[in-house]
């Protein structure tokens, strides 16, 4: 058996195999950013010292399923904000989301809303400030257009002059194709392996030896 070569495929089986632990970690950042974070299976957004559950619906285009950040398809989208405090029933809230005009991604804060000149023009939805005394913020927007958003929620403490603010980046639409072309290269490289392991190159090689 080639012993060069069967190092050299478990070589390649090792890096995509890191390469595949690396993207799998990568993920789990991109799923605790900004504003939003994970909480046993649960979307948590963090107004400053306020949290609330927050999801996102596409009745028309996914039924009922619930998605965290970002929006799978181009279309009307819902967001809803169901406060775990009950003490932002009395405070005014508002909701806007803008283009990710500094192309920040899902790395977006707050100051790169304060260093944006022209909010308005790069807003393409808003939700005035007021109090919702259900408990829940619900509003829906028409995407038009894939691509990343910045989504932005303020309040305003109701007797001291403080305000809080979450902002958090997400995506509107497909993004590539995911991990499937990963997978694909993992299970050649393993099936790759298992060949090389079991003889099978060195089968191959006496074969063609002696058809020579």
């Amino acid at each position: 058996m080639n012993v060069p070569f069967q190092f050299l495929t478990r070589l390649v089986v090792l890096f995509i195999i890191t390469l595949s632990l690396s993207l799998s970690l990568s993920v789990a950042d991109v799923f605790a950013h900004g504003g939003v974070v994970a909480d046993e299976d649960l979307c948590i957004i963090e107004i400053g010292v306020f949290r609330a559950h927050f999801t996102i619906y596409q009745p028309e285009t996914r039924a009922n399923n619930e998605f965290c950040e970002d929006v799978p398809d181009v279309g009307a989208a819902v967001f809803v904000l169901d406060y775990l405090h009950g003490s932002l029933k009395d405070m005014p809230v508002d909701f806007r989301i803008i283009r990710d005009v500094n192309k920040r991604t899902i790395y977006a804060n707050w100051e790169d809303i304060q260093s944006i000149d022209d909010l308005e023009s790069a807003t393409v939805f808003y939700q005035p400030r007021d109090r919702f005394p259900g408990a829940s913020l619900s509003v829906t927007h028409e995407f038009e257009e894939q691509g990343w958003y910045t989504g932005i929620v303020t309040t305003r403490h109701p007797t001291l002059e403080r305000e809080y603010q979450a902002v958090f980046g997400f995506h509107v639409g497909r993004r590539g194709l995911g991990f499937w072309p990963l997978m694909l290269l993992i299970i050649l490289a393993v099936q790759a392996n298992y060949w090389v392991s079991n003889g099978g190159y060195g089968r191959w090689r006496e074969a063609r030896m002696k058809d020579k």
